[in-house]
């Protein structure tokens, strides 16, 4: 196992589980319109923005060439997958308007990731449909 990165942004506790597997080196929680939500320390903040905004383009388009090969519009992505000789970059939905991107180094056991990528998935969505908590009106004067 390798040693737990420190992350940084709002959403970026979703980030420490995936980061604690073998070969993962980066992640990003990012919006659909490219902006960071959280990443993991490793990546400066001009790195975690460009993937951000590279995660959206990369979604969009792979919505797009489902599209062209099916014609079903706004088909549902369960992940994007691209492969290199630096590694795996894979990213996921996370909920409405949100994705989960990480990259991790070609001998990474892809299984293991996309597994804990959608326990994360999971965990993030239920955090964030949690209902608003309500001020007790009754302890106030």
């Amino acid at each position: 196992m390798s040693t737990p990165t420190p992350t940084t942004g709002d959403l970026a506790w979703v980030l420490t589980p995936l980061l604690e597997l073998p070969g993962v080196q980066h992640a990003v929680v990012a919006t659909g319109d490219g902006l960071v939500e959280g990443a993991s320390s490793g990546l400066d903040r001009a790195s975690g923005e460009r993937v951000a905004a590279m995660t959206a383009t990369l979604h969009a388009a792979a919505r797009a060439f489902t599209t062209a090969f099916t014609d079903v519009e706004a088909p549902q992505l369960a992940q994007t997958v691209v492969e290199s000789d630096q590694g795996f970059a894979i990213v996921v939905p996370a909920g409405k308007n949100t994705t989960l991107a990480l990259f991790a180094e070609p001998g990474a056991k892809l299984g293991d990731i996309a597994y804990q990528m959608q326990v994360q998935v999971n965990a993030l969505t239920r955090a964030m449909n949690a209902p608003a908590r309500r001020p007790d009106t009754a302890a106030r004067p």
